[in-house]
């Protein structure tokens, strides 16, 4: 069976829409980075466990990788992280003219009453 039957041979079509994917999708898309991250974090400490003695320069390498790898798997699971497709809506551009500005007058503000004590 022929495989290029199936293939189109132009460019590829685009979107009608600029929608994003959904929640659950991301969601599920950032939790599979961090999951991924913290496994390879995990292979740096059992691998600088096995190397400490033998090969210190590999050992420090691992540990900077399990130090290091954390911060960097927390920032990838953010979800503006990764560039989206489509064209982004504008954000609404301040108007040119200054709002108008409300004047308050002066307030006078009077102690309280003196309570007569004596009785």
């Amino acid at each position: 069976m022929n495989r290029t039957s199936w293939h189109r041979d132009g460019p590829r079509a685009e979107s009608i829409t600029g929608a994003r994917t959904g929640l659950t999708q991301a969601l599920r898309s950032r939790q599979r980075r961090y999951v991924a991250a913290m496994l390879v974090r995990s292979a740096c400490v059992v691998l600088m466990a096995l190397t400490w003695n033998r090969w210190p320069a590999v050992a420090i390498c691992a540990l900077v990788g399990g130090v290091v790898i954390p911060y960097v798997a927390v920032v990838a699971a953010q979800p503006g992280w990764r560039q989206q497709r489509g064209v982004r809506a504008e954000l609404a551009r301040p108007a040119d003219e200054p709002a108008t500005r409300v004047i308050l007058e002066p307030t006078l503000i009077l102690p309280p009453p003196e309570r007569n004590t004596t009785g």
